[in-house]
């Protein structure tokens, strides 16, 4: 790394302003792309990181933005889980499996968690199928109503999430919203219960 530094001064003080922007442009892309050398970084984007730094590690290689960790977690998983919107909305539609489970869930229930209705409805808008469960049977809907996220709720109802699912406890959402004693859940997982 120092010798890179070494040779970019050298040639720095031969550079008119131009070429020197573009030389220090390069520079700061050789810096990411070494940040990035590893699957291990690529979900701390996913995490916390900015579009550019997803762009700049999908640009170099596609197929990392499907990488799963040793916690089973995909990036898009992670992304959506932290609510890191920026760089859930360019996965959403470029990951190879948007329904990806990783037994504890998949981004939709990450998205209903962290409680990010603009990265639920991209899910959404991609296909994401609403209705998956976890390992213990629980499904986006569950969830949403299990932790009153009410506004969540009515967008997965509107998206058409079953209501009639139930999970590993044998609780439909309405059975979690019963016990919450959430009137406004209740009404609306009441209403049109064919769904």
């Amino acid at each position: 790394m120092y010798s890179l530094l070494f040779k970019f001064y050298t040639k720095f003080e031969k550079l008119n302003f131009f070429s020197l922007k573009k030389y220090i442009v390069l520079f700061l892309l050789l810096i990411a792309n070494r940040s990035l050398g590893q699957n291990g970084s690529i979900f701390d984007v996913a995490r916390k990181g900015s579009l550019a730094e997803i762009e700049l590690a999908y640009k170099n290689d596609s197929e990392i933005i499907n990488a799963i960790d040793d916690n089973k977690s995909s990036v898009l998983l992670l992304a959506c889980y932290r609510g890191n919107t920026d760089v859930a909305l360019f996965l959403a539609d470029k990951v190879k499996d948007i329904n990806y489970n990783s037994g504890m869930g998949t981004a939709v229930m990450a998205a209903v968690m962290s409680g990010n209705i603009t990265i639920l409805q991209k899910l959404i808008a991609c296909k994401a199928n609403l209705d998956l469960s976890d390992s213990n049977g629980k499904t986006a809907l569950i969830y949403a109503t299990f932790f009153n996220k009410n506004e969540i709720v009515k967008v997965l109802l509107q998206a058409g999430a079953s209501k009639q699912q139930k999970d590993g406890d044998n609780r439909t959402a309405l059975d979690y919203a019963t016990l919450n004693k959430n009137t406004e859940l209740i009404i609306l997982l009441t209403d049109n219960l064919k769904n």
